[in-house]
C-alpha cells in the first residue's frame, strides 16, 4: 500500500463518517486537508473498534489493536498494509501532534466499555474531555496558532462542547444501544427516570434537564470561540465552520422542544454551506455568539 492509498483511505472514512467534519476540513490548504481528516480518520476507527463490535470481548480486542496502530505510527513503524499507521506516521513527520492527546482519547473509549452511570456533570465533562475535547489539541497543531496554552484551553472547550450536542443529540439512539450518558445527579435533580425515557415520552422535567447541559454546551461553544481566531490561515475558518454546525444542531434541538428520544437533531447540506460565509464574518469580524 502506498502512502497516497493510506490517505485517499483515511479521507474517505472522515466523508462517510462526518459530513459536518469533512465539509469543514475541505477549508485547509492541502496538506492540512490531509492531515486533519488522517487525525479524524484514526479517532474515528477507535470509536468505531468499539461501537461497532458483537460483544464486549470483542471491543477490548478492537481497542488494543487501535492503539497498536498509534503506538506503531508514533515510533516511526508502521506497517505497510495498515493505512491508519501509513498515515498517521506521515501526520508526525510533518506536524508536533502530542500523543496525551490519543492517551486520553484511548482512557474515554475504554470507559465506554465499562458502561457505569455517570454521577455528575464533573465525570462526563471528563468523558468529553476525553473523547472530543483532545481533538482540539490534536488539530490546533496542523492549524498553526498563537496563544500558547491558553489557545488549547479554548480548543479543548470547543472539542467538549460539540461532544455533548452529540450527546444531547443522541439520547434516544444510545438508550437503544444500552447507554446513558445523563448524569445521575440532573437525573434526580429533575426527576427523570431513565426506564421512562424509553418510552420515547419528552416531559417537562426531561426538557429541563436538557436545557441545563444545553446551557453548559452553549458556554463551552462561547470558550471556544475565543481561541478560533487565534488559529492561522484557512485553520480558523475550516473550525468556525464545524463549530457553526455544531452550534446549529443544538439550536434543532431546542426547535424541535428537546424530543431526541424519537428524532434526530441534523442540519441539511443547503443549510451547512450557508454557515461559511457567516464563519468568515465569525473569525474575521467578531465572535458568532
Amino acid at each position: 500500500m502506498t502512502l497516497d492509498d493510506a490517505i485517499s483511505y483515511c479521507t474517505k472514512l472522515t466523508k462517510d463518517h462526518s459530513s459536518t467534519f469533512y465539509l469543514g476540513s475541505r477549508l485547509f490548504s492541502q496538506p492540512e486537508r490531509r492531515a486533519v481528516s488522517i487525525v479524524y480518520a484514526v479517532c474515528r476507527s477507535g470509536d468505531d473498534a468499539v461501537d461497532e463490535a458483537l460483544n464486549y470481548s470483542l471491543a477490548f480486542d478492537n481497542l488494543r489493536l487501535w492503539w497498536e496502530n498509534v503506538e506503531r505510527a508514533y515510533v516511526g513503524q508502521p506497517r505497510a498494509n495498515q493505512p491508519l499507521e501509513l498515515a498517521l506516521a506521515w501526520v508526525l513527520e510533518n506536524y508536533d501532534v502530542p500523543k496525551q492527546a490519543f492517551e486520553e482519547l484511548y482512557l474515554g473509549l475504554d470507559s465506554d466499555l465499562r458502561p457505569s452511570p455517570y454521577e455528575t456533570l464533573e465525570d462526563l465533562m471528563l468523558y468529553c474531555r476525553r473523547v472530543a475535547g483532545v481533538v482540539g489539541w490534536l488539530i490546533a497543531p496542523i492549524a498553526g496558532y498563537r496563544g500558547g496554552e491558553e489557545t488549547l484551553s479554548h480548543a479543548l472547550a470547543l472539542g467538549q462542547a460539540m461532544q455533548l450536542t452529540n450527546i444531547l443529540r443522541d439520547v434516544g439512539e444510545d438508550l437503544e444501544k444500552g447507554r446513558c450518558y445523563l448524569p445521575k445527579e440532573l437525573l434526580l435533580k429533575h426527576s427523570v427516570n431513565v426506564n421512562d425515557l424509553r418510552t420515547g415520552r419528552v416531559d417537562q422535567n426531561y426538557v429541563a434537564l436538557l436545557e441545563d447541559l444545553a446551557d453548559v454546551a452553549s458556554n463551552l461553544y462561547r470558550q471556544g470561540w475565543q481561541g478560533i481566531p487565534r488559529l492561522k490561515g484557512a485553520g480558523k475558518t475550516a473550525v468556525g465552520v464545524a463549530a457553526l454546525n455544531y452550534e446549529s444542531i443544538l439550536t434543532k434541538l431546542r426547535q424541535n422542544n428537546y424530543d431526541n428520544l424519537t428524532k434526530r437533531a441534523h442540519l441539511k447540506t443547503f443549510e451547512r454551506i450557508a454557515l461559511i460565509p457567516r464563519a468568515v464574518y465569525s473569525v474575521y469580524g467578531g465572535f458568532a455568539s
